[in-house]
């Protein structure tokens, strides 16, 4: 290989632990299409192996040392150049040296914190990722494997509706109200709407989901809006006194939990409006933030991760029970024993 050669001597590959257990998601990249990755929540291991094959096995590949990333980042599409990592792990697989032979390094990055769900949106990017590099004097070879973050969460039982009157003054007074303040990604909004006055006539009316992903600070604050879903209630015009009822099903659309203040550089947030209609095509709206999380089984993930007990523990405490009952037995053979009112056990 001539020394001025800038072609590749070695491929990498990771491969995870336990990637064919592992659950993978569907996740949005950059240009709109949907790949499937291996999905990871926060305190995880991620653990595998690096395999670096030799193109050329009967050359030495020379190197200034081998190691391996764990790397949480946002990118923010009008400041490419610069990118803010909010996690990085480094573990060294290999002293610099050379390399006769291919080889396989293991690695393992313990109970790793990944503190938000991976995101791709209109103007920024978070993802979590390895990344395998063999240094060089001249180029370093690398090779990078994206994972997918979703972050759970638990939200008290004690979850306030949302009631609110609007109107127009004199001419439009309406009550809507919804169930709930805070909604799980597969979660129902049920609400109603009440025309306590009308006198404009409305021909239709329909409520949006809209997300406003919002980036940058200060005087530098962009946003953008999306129109996630549009849910129409009613067309043709209300009467004074009239509810309406709305059911609305989240399973069915593309949402991620919100999302604010990120690592100070973006927020997600997602909006309820509630838009009117009327013979003119004037359009009334008002919105009202909601806030999604995504649930997790907490309870039963735990569980699942008891450790069980050894059947020579088990068969021990079938002992002790087997002599407590004998024991019971002798006091109830015993004469004039009398029990009181406190060994009744209620059922």
């Amino acid at each position: 290989m001539s020394f001025f050669s800038f072609g590749q001597t070695a491929e990498i590959d990771i491969i995870l632990n336990d990637a064919e257990t592992r659950k993978k998601a569907e996740h949005k990249t950059e240009d709109g299409k949907k790949d499937k990755y291996f999905l990871f929540y926060d305190g995880e291991t991620v653990s595998g192996k690096v395999n670096v094959t030799l193109k050329n096995p009967g050359k030495r590949l020379e190197h200034q040392g081998i190691k391996i990333e764990f790397i949480g980042q946002i990118e923010l599409y009008y400041d490419r150049g610069n990118h803010h990592e909010f996690v990085s792990l480094v573990k060294d697989l290999a002293r610099p040296g050379e390399m006769a032979q291919s080889q396989t390094f293991d690695f393992e990055f313990t109970h790793v914190e990944k503190p938000y769900e991976s995101y791709t949106g209109q103007n920024v990017k978070l993802r979590y990722f390895l990344r395998a590099t063999i240094s060089r004097r001249l180029n370093d070879i690398c090779k990078e494997m994206d994972i997918v973050v979703h972050t759970l969460s638990t939200y008290p039982e004690l979850n306030s509706s949302i009631k609110m009157e609007v109107g127009i003054e004199d001419c439009l007074h309406i009550e809507f109200e919804y169930n709930k303040s805070k909604y799980h990604l597969k979660d129902v909004i049920v609400g109603k709407i009440y025309f306590l006055l009308v006198r404009i006539k409305i021909k239709h009316m329909e409520i949006d989901i809209i997300k406003r992903e919002t980036t940058g600070t200060g005087p530098n604050v962009y946003h953008e809006n999306d129109t996630i879903a549009k849910y129409e209630i009613m067309d043709g015009a209300p009467v004074r006194g009239e509810s309406i009822p709305i059911r609305l099903f989240l399973a069915g659309y593309e949402m991620t939990p919100t999302m604010r203040d990120i690592n100070k550089k973006f927020s997600v947030r997602y909006y309820l409006n509630l838009v009117l209609i009327d013979e003119e095509e004037r359009r009334y709206f008002k919105q009202q933030e909601i806030t999604l999380w995504r649930k997790g089984d907490i309870v039963r993930k735990s569980m699942s991760h008891q450790k069980l007990p050894s059947p020579l523990s088990v068969l021990r405490a079938r002992r002790a029970q087997r002599k407590h009952f004998l024991k019971l037995k002798r006091r109830r053979t015993k004469p004039n024993h009398v029990f009181s009112s406190s060994h009744v056990c209620m059922c």
